[in-house]
């Protein structure tokens, strides 16, 4: 019995079934409409703000090098993201480079002893390294005189380490939040929910109780009915028969939420699978090409996107700032903007990474650094 079963069974025994059941729909078609106001604001075109004064840029960029270490240079998240700001970087005379790794902390450790004897400036451990995992390479790397810097890594609400020297957060929580009233909207408040996560990266905890909390106040018939964890190097092996699992066993589900877009490549064969395409809601989000690509297809229906380009231009943009010693950023101030089959096309064909957002930013961060008036 479910919890709304049980709540009705007892009000009915009171006699008080008719009220209940009005104040129930009540509070459902209530939520509804926030979840769907509040998924409007994430429909506009992105808008440019800028993260603190402008400088210059060159000045603070001069003979430096930055390191990019992703989680894991399978995920193509974060190969766009370094990919760009290897670009970003021969505009203002950085030198960026990836440190190509599995995902094995192991990797990870070499890719910091690389940075400290090639004199590198700057280690970015990019969304999904936890810097405590590599903590003795990181203090001689202090030592050494190299910073270590997160990007899109913690949620604002985490706390910092004193391992790196500054760190650029993302709001997961609203993440999740945005991903919770998607579900809620496009089942018209019946949401039957399998979220596909990997718990080893720090801020899947915010962006999943976002998905919690955001369900329990705007969704009283929705329900997550699994959450499925899987390490990051096991997403090729795992996702793709847990979740054929889960929706073959819970044949109620009608959303799939893989919190990382990436993921996606493995949920979408599993549904096919399961014949579950078309009949089960796919959400994500990251906003990676082949992900939009998968939408145009009918595969995927919702990512929450950001500009794999905007995030290499504020990243560069906050570690500079570190470097100049001026204020960080308390966020790395990237816009979320959902695609779906009504915009994608905006994106390209096929998707590119900065299509579909506008190019404020590009003049905004050129203008913010005294690269043009």
């Amino acid at each position: 019995m479910t919890r709304t079963t049980a709540l009705r069974a007892m009000l009915a025994a009171a006699g008080m079934l008719g009220f209940a059941s009005t104040a129930f729909a009540d509070a459902a078609a209530d939520g509804l409409a926030a979840a769907t106001a509040k998924l409007a604001t994430y429909r506009e075109k992105p808008v440019f703000k800028a993260p603190g004064p402008a400088f210059d840029i060159k000045s603070c960029a001069a003979g430096k090098k930055q390191l990019s270490i992703p989680n894991a240079s399978t995920n193509p998240f974060l190969k766009g993201i370094i990919d760009r700001e290897i670009q970003v970087g021969k505009s203002i005379g950085l030198t960026v480079q990836e440190w190509q790794n599995q995902g094995q902390p192991s990797q990870w450790v070499q890719g910091v002893e690389y940075a400290i004897r090639n004199h590198f400036t700057v280690i970015d451990l990019i969304s999904g390294i936890d810097p405590k995992t590599i903590a003795p390479q990181i203090e001689a790397a202090k030592k050494a005189g190299v910073r270590t810097m997160t990007s899109h890594f913690y949620d604002p609400s985490q706390p910092r380490t004193n391992l790196t020297s500054s760190d650029l957060p993302v709001s997961f929580n609203t993440i999740g939040k945005i991903l919770a009233d998607w579900a809620t909207v496009n089942t018209k408040g019946a949401a039957n929910v399998v979220i596909v996560k990997t718990d080893e990266v720090p801020p899947t905890g915010p962006l999943v109780d976002g998905i919690r909390s955001e369900l329990a106040a705007n969704c009283p018939n929705c329900k997550i009915v699994q959450e499925i964890n899987v390490g990051i190097t096991e997403w090729a092996t795992k996702i793709q028969p847990s979740v054929q699992s889960a929706v073959l066993a819970h044949p109620e589900v009608n959303v799939v939420l893989p919190i990382y877009d990436s993921m996606s490549q493995f949920v979408v064969p599993a549904l096919r699978l399961a014949g579950k395409t078309g009949k089960v809601k796919v959400a994500t989000f990251n906003g990676t090409p082949f992900v939009l690509d998968d939408i145009r297809a009918g595969t995927v229906d919702m990512d929450i996107g950001e500009s794999l380009d905007w995030i290499a231009y504020a990243t560069i943009d906050g570690h500079m700032r570190d470097l100049c010693g001026l204020p960080q950023p308390a966020e790395i101030n990237v816009p979320f903007y959902l695609f779906d089959k009504s915009n994608v096309a905006d994106a390209g064909v096929p998707a590119g990474y900065d299509k579909g957002y506008g190019n404020a930013y590009v003049t905004g961060f050129r203008k913010l650094w005294k690269l043009e008036k």
